[in-house]
């Protein structure tokens, strides 16, 4: 959704009076933003197959084959000169029904799963984050090596206006812990675990999602009132370029934010892959430590090897500079302008 997003507006730069309609699936969590955005917004029935079950099967089927039939009357309605993915169920029977039109996928992941492959079969242009995603295409003349398009939001931000923004001490090393917008469930207990020893090295902003804030709060709540102060603790943030601005570490999750943002801040990262899925999490971030950029601490060793990591990092400043400088050298910050105009020259300069 967030790479879409930066997409159409390096598009509305060039492009002010583009017409675009988005299509999502039926009660998607998207569908406020997309509105709040102000996009157009039509939802089709649309439901996975993989892995779902022999019960729930004819079901999902039905779903899809409604999905395609509303496609096809949103797509003779709208009349598209170009159609634009970046993945997900939903968009299959939007690509079943419009494959006569000129289309470009994004790929955010470096290994795509089972929808995006699927959606390649049908995409003239498919846009990639990192060139090692060629491997995973039987066409690879089509792939095009654009990045990762960064959310506008996060490019508002300089380290000392994020510094004051949530209060820091400039002279101590700031850790960035964020698990998602629902939070990493494995990597919270190990920061709170650990919370008075790492406080006494850093000071924390620890992003906790929904699900764990509360015993966040109640951890906070015992600390002295030093360490109290150096431990910045947040459900969520809308400004994330603030948190990525102020950080010199992060500790997360290696979804495909971790490959496009972290390259973009310079932010050496210790990444725990999410080990109860397919390997996505983990190719990124095998892809990130390979270059010197990450460290990978598995999850089910981060009670026990999370302090020694992070004391490492924080007190080897020439390690997290050496990391810093090989994050940068992956950035690609104008990756939305170029997808932006993958999506003009297939559709014609004419049209846009």
């Amino acid at each position: 959704m967030y790479p879409a997003l930066a997409v159409y507006e390096a598009l509305r730069v060039k492009h002010p009076n583009v017409e675009t309609l988005w299509v999502g699936g039926e009660g998607g969590m998207e569908e406020d933003l997309v509105k709040r955005a102000g996009i157009p917004y039509r939802s089709v029935p649309a439901a996975g197959v993989h892995g779902v079950g022999l019960r729930a099967l004819p079901g999902n089927i039905a779903k899809l084959t409604r999905g395609v039939l509303e496609s096809r009357r949103i797509l003779k309605t709208f009349k598209p000169d170009v159609l634009f993915f970046t993945g997900g169920y939903v968009a299959g029977p939007l690509a079943v029904a419009g494959q006569d039109f000129p289309t470009v996928l994004y790929v955010p992941d470096i290994e795509p799963g089972l929808a995006l492959k699927f959606l390649g079969y049908f995409s003239d242009v498919i846009t990639v984050t990192a060139p090692d995603s060629k491997k995973f295409f039987s066409r690879p003349e089509r792939i095009v090596h654009t990045g990762y398009p960064l959310r506008p939001g996060l490019l508002n931000w300089s380290r000392e206006k994020a510094i004051s923004h949530f209060g820091l001490d400039s002279s101590l090393p700031t850790l960035l812990v964020t698990g998602g917008s629902k939070g990493a469930r494995s990597i919270n207990m190990a920061i709170l675990n650990h919370l008075n020893e790492l406080l006494e090295m850093t000071q924390l902003i620890h992003l906790t999602g929904s699900l764990d804030f509360q015993a966040a709060e109640q951890r906070a709540e015992k600390l002295p009132a030093d360490k109290k102060r150096r431990y910045h603790i947040m459900p969520y943030l809308h400004e994330m370029g603030a948190a990525l601005s102020a950080a010199d570490l992060v500790l997360s999750r290696s979804g495909a934010s971790s490959i496009g943002e972290y390259p973009f801040f310079g932010l050496p990262a210790v990444l725990t892959p999410y080990p109860y899925a397919w390997q996505y999490q983990k190719v990124n971030a095998d892809y990130l430590a390979e270059r010197n950029a990450a460290v990978i601490l598995q999850d089910e060793l981060l009670n026990d090897k999370l302090l020694p990591i992070i004391k490492d990092l924080l007190t080897n400043g020439h390690k997290r500079d050496a990391m810093r400088a090989a994050m940068k050298n992956l950035s690609m910050p104008n990756a939305a302008e170029a997808i932006a105009s993958q999506l003009v020259k297939l559709a014609g300069d004419e049209t846009l």
